[in-house]
């Protein structure tokens, strides 16, 4: 029988990936002064299943019965988690400020909420909303958005595309929690695989409409280095961390952790030099609460749940199945009920 994970195991592998996402827009914002938006997902993708093909290699025989059962719903996901999301918000930050983007990726705790709330009939809990609520207020004072001056012209396109971009995200989010049949390797690597033929096609599709630049020889390889670690570290790398820390955590908890995706780009700006204000150290303190709120409230109602008498109707008596976390002591309970009977 698997033992659970431990519950800072899936915290450490959210920190990681977070920050490795962090790193992806201060090593990616000058790549996109030579490459496309669209392209620049195309390259850092087919980096990154280059890479996931390789760990497929080197586990053992290639999944490939697991690839044609779930093949179009695992490419599926892929295409909106690694292609939609991506592009889309590299095209709204193209079109907006990085402080814009910031928040609108902070959003994603709560609308994954909503979404559930909307799908599934799950109301987010207070201390839920409550600790969501002040992680992006701390990521809004972060981002300087309240003390960045008015430039005269509306980022509202570019604040919109990001913002349905980051839907992709959450719906690739629920598709890793829904095939726990798939473990973290072949789920992130298998869902790279099947989506890159299209992307592949979207982004071909898109240039030829001239909705896409395609990028001049010299320009992609100035940034092939930069690709490159993006296409494994913040890619593979985090991809991993992440889909880990929702099998061990969930979807909430995990989206609540996007929050730190600003926070760790200030800290690695501050680590090359870039000396942080005073509001961001702030913001930086508020995302932190945030994140501490509802790691403890999670694990307070996990308690009060394994600790909540089972009532007799929860013990199917013809299986003897339980649904209880202490499955021994309630069927050997049931047994001697029923010899006394």
């Amino acid at each position: 029988m698997t033992q659970p994970r431990s519950p800072y195991v899936g915290i450490a592998g959210l920190l990681l990936a977070t920050t490795a996402w962090g790193s992806l827009f201060i090593a990616g914002k000058p790549v996109l002064h030579w490459v496309d938006p669209v392209w620049f997902t195309l390259l850092r993708y087919t980096v990154a299943t280059l890479a996931f093909t390789l760990l497929l290699a080197l586990r053992g025989p290639f999944p490939w019965a697991v690839l044609r059962r779930h093949g179009w719903r695992l490419a599926g996901l892929g295409f909106l988690g690694y292609g939609v999301f991506s592009a889309m918000v590299l095209v709204g930050l193209a079109h907006s400020l990085p402080s814009h983007g910031a928040v609108i990726m902070a959003t994603m705790p709560i609308t994954t909420q909503l979404v559930r709330w909307a799908l599934d009939g799950l109301r987010p809990s207070a201390s839920a909303v409550v600790s969501t609520l002040l992680a992006l207020a701390g990521v809004v004072i972060v981002s300087g958005l309240l003390h960045a001056g008015a430039a005269g012209t509306s980022t509202w396109p570019g604040d919109l595309s990001a913002l349905a971009g980051t839907l992709g995200w959450i719906w690739y989010t629920r598709g890793a929690a829904r095939l726990p049949e798939l473990d973290v390797v072949s789920f992130s690597s298998l869902s790279a695989l099947a989506s890159w033929p299209l992307l592949l096609l979207a982004t071909l599709l898109l240039s030829a409409s001239g909705l896409a630049a395609v990028p001049q020889v010299h320009a992609a390889w100035q940034a092939w280095p930069v690709l490159v670690y993006i296409g494994l570290v913040p890619t593979v790398f985090g991809v991993l961390a992440y889909n880990f820390g929702v099998r061990t955590l969930g979807v909430v908890t995990s989206t609540a952790f996007l929050n730190v995706v600003p926070v760790s780009a200030l800290l690695i700006g501050a680590a090359l030099g870039s000396r942080p204000a005073a509001h961001e150290l702030a913001g930086v303190a508020l995302v932190v609460a945030g994140l501490l709120i509802h790691t403890l409230s999670q694990r307070a109602a996990s308690r009060a749940d394994a600790q909540r008498p089972v009532p007799a109707g929860d013990i199917d008596r013809k299986a003897l199945v339980c649904r209880s976390p202490r499955p021994q002591r309630l069927l050997s309970m049931a047994r001697m009920r029923r010899s006394s009977s």
